[in-house]
């Protein structure tokens, strides 16, 4: 793996004024590996749930309780390492070495702060955070998510340090690494699910322990391959917080952190609206939610290289290759998207039976599924894609306010109304997360159409 790192060093940015900052091929050599790392992630994520359903539809219930919850974490993280991407990605672009390299080693030391806190918070208080959210729920759940929860806090740190770099590498134009790195990552989740469950016939840990020890091989490693002279960028690990520098990536990281923290927030309200409902309906939304996950993969991919993309351009002060790059991305993940999509629509009815569910179950998954893959074939791309282009020219507080603002008054407001005051459960609830993604498409379409976004970047 190191030795093939070392043969491609992508040099991305062009020499010569007017030039292209990024070719196609240098387009595809970033977002390939990040689909095929995406693709890996649902994939463990669909294993997970399909393994964990041989234990009973309460242990299938209380681990997708808790992966709202870990989601919640997951983009804390993620929010951190896309601060400090755009940090990190700007400098390059604006050709300062230098800072290139202090930035990254700062989100190196604030995502271990983070995921050190965060980890031992959820530890020492899992109980309480499940009953606080989901205290209507029955006491096998609860049980089963107590202790799925308390092993996968463990795993936080490493997680942390792992989205750093990641994110260090898709700034220098390199995911390959960070692909390959997940590939033995998520073999390692899948294998130890496969012993733990049907060979040690553990409960809800055998898919958590996994996870720890995945993520914790993929920390070391990619920490590793960080050190490497032959990187464009050399992360200066230190011990020490830069108060400029980090004040900069927390300036990015902040508001999209309180953005997805409050967005994961009220998926956690929604669903416990949906756990009123009964164990039926949990645990169709979470094998729903699994196969969505699929169909977002492109876009997920996609997004993440809208960051280094509009971020080198916007660093390189050329925001007419700013704006060209976001809108050729957009088109490619409507692309994808629908040939993802597609194809779960198509083999929907199969896939959904590859779970271990009751007929009716079955049918409630399949109709949550294609009103998820149905809309967002139109919606998903312009609600979660377009976002991170305007987020890397610092256009982060616009962002945040329509996101918290539609979860708020669109999909918790009518989720309630129509899950619960007029009774149509989880179908109501995700016809108002679809309501929540209309109003987000047409506030940032609105937003990247007007240019404004193009004001905020400081050298």
């Amino acid at each position: 793996m190191e030795q093939e790192s070392e043969v491609y060093t992508p040099k991305i940015l062009k020499n010569g004024p007017g030039g292209p900052i990024f070719t196609t091929n240098d387009l595809l050599r970033l977002i390939v590996p990040l689909l095929i790392e995406q693709l890996l992630a649902t994939t463990v994520g669909m294993a997970d749930t399909m393994m964990v359903s041989r234990c009973g539809e309460a242990a299938v219930s209380g681990v997708s309780l808790v992966d709202m919850i870990n989601n919640l974490i997951i983009n804390l993280l993620a929010a951190l390492a896309t601060g400090g991407a755009v940090v990190v990605s700007q400098y390059l672009g604006a050709g300062r070495k230098k800072e290139t390299d202090d930035s990254a080693g700062q989100l190196v030391l604030l995502s271990l702060l983070l995921g050190l806190g965060l980890g031992l918070f959820s530890w020492a208080l899992a109980r309480p955070m499940l009953r606080l959210f989901y205290g209507s729920i029955e006491a096998d759940v609860l049980d089963a998510g107590v202790r799925y929860l308390q092993v996968t806090a463990l795993s936080y740190p490493f997680l942390a340090l792992y989205n750093a770099g990641a994110a260090i590498f898709r700034s220098m134009g390199n995911s390959k690494i960070s692909m390959q790195i997940s590939l033995l990552m998520n073999a390692i989740n899948i294998v130890g699910n496969a012993v733990c469950i049907f060979g040690l016939n553990m409960y809800v840990e055998g898919v958590a322990w996994p996870t720890v020890i995945s993520r914790a091989l993929a920390a070391a490693l990619i920490l590793a391959a960080c050190g490497r002279k032959s990187n464009t960028v050399q992360a200066r690990m230190t011990l020490r917080v830069d108060g400029g520098l980090a004040r900069r990536i927390l300036g990015i990281g902040i508001p999209s952190a309180f953005e997805n923290s409050l967005f994961q927030a009220g998926r956690i309200v929604v669903v416990s609206m949906i756990s009123l409902f009964g164990t039926v309906q949990i645990a169709a939304n979470a094998v729903a939610n699994n196969l969505d996950g699929m169909g977002c993969i492109p876009g997920q991919a996609i997004s993440l290289a809208m960051i280094t993309v509009v971020g080198r351009c916007v660093g390189a002060q050329d925001n007419e290759q700013a704006a060209a790059y976001a809108r050729r991305l957009l088109k490619w993940t409507y692309l994808t998207m629908g040939l993802f999509n597609g194809a779960i629509l198509l083999f929907i009815k199969p896939l959904v039976g590859i779970y271990a569910l009751s007929g009716e179950t079955m049918e409630l998954a399949i109709l949550l599924v294609r009103i998820h893959c149905g809309c967002g074939l139109l919606l998903w791309p312009v609600a979660f894609v377009l976002p991170n282009a305007l987020r890397a020219a610092n256009d982060v507080r616009f962002t945040m306010t329509v996101s918290v603002l539609s979860m708020a008054v669109w999909r918790l407001g009518f989720s309630y109304l129509l899950g619960v005051q007029m009774g149509y459960g989880a179908v109501g609830v995700w016809i108002a997360m679809v309501i929540d993604w209309i109003c987000r498409s047409a506030c940032f379409v609105g937003r990247f159409r007007s240019g404004v976004w193009k004001t905020k970047y400081l050298a």
